[in-house]
C-alpha cells in the first residue's frame, strides 16, 4: 500500500479529519498569501499536513 492510499484511507475512516484538513488548508493558504517565497499552495499543504498530523496523533 502506498503512502497516498494510506492517507486516503485514514481520511475516509476518521470522521471529521477531512473537514479539519480542509479548514487548516484554507487557513494556511490565507496566511501564506503575503509570503512570496511560500505562496498559498505550500501554505495550504502545510495546513493540511498539520491537520493530518494532529488527527493521527489523537488516534
Amino acid at each position: 500500500m502506498s503512502k497516498f492510499d494510506e492517507i486516503q484511507n485514514d481520511v475516509k475512516s476518521t470522521p471529521g479529519l477531512g473537514k479539519s484538513m480542509a479548514k487548516w488548508s484554507a487557513l494556511g493558504a490565507v496566511v501564506a498569501i503575503p509570503i512570496p517565497v511560500i505562496g498559498p499552495i505550500f501554505g495550504a499543504l502545510a495546513g493540511a499536513g498539520y491537520a493530518y498530523y494532529k488527527g493521527k496523533k489523537t488516534l
